[in-house]
């Protein structure tokens, strides 16, 4: 029995050929995507499924998600100037893995020496009893 290649198993008659057909529409719409959408948009989401002229995009973050909601006429107008038969985009919230790791907290706040000083000084000017002077007294005491 020879060995067949991958790209000849999936272009094969039956469903893996219609899965590679799919796959490769999918892929020529996020190519087309991070040209058309501003470089960190497109950077956060991607082209997640493509059907009957609605394409669907994940996006990272609720933030993401929203941007690209404002931006859906100019987006449907850029697909299809290039080429694609675009009727409809529809924005998801679907953070990947990456998007869902946080950075450790607990951390100190990094405040420079000049701005400590700066808030220092600001501080011993205001009143006494001033909630704001009490802050910032803890805000320099925090910070590394």
């Amino acid at each position: 029995m020879a060995a067949r290649s991958l790209d000849a198993y999936l272009n094969s008659a039956g469903g893996l050929a219609r899965l590679s057909a799919h796959a490769g529409r999918l892929v020529k719409l996020q190519r087309v995507f991070e040209k058309i959408a501003p470089s960190y948009l497109a950077a956060s989401s991607r082209v997640a499924n493509f059907k009957l002229g609605k394409v669907v995009i994940h996006a990272d973050s609720g933030a993401v998600a929203a941007k690209l909601r404002q931006m859906l006429p100019s987006l449907l107008g850029e697909f299809s100037l290039e080429g694609a038969e675009v009727t409809e985009i529809q924005v998801k919230v679907q953070p990947t893995h990456a998007a869902l790791q946080q950075k450790p907290r607990g951390g100190r706040p990094a405040v420079s020496a000049p701005a400590k000083a700066g808030l220092e000084q600001l501080a011993t000017d205001l009143p006494e009893d001033s909630p704001l002077k009490e802050a910032l007294g803890r805000l320099v005491r925090n910070s590394r």
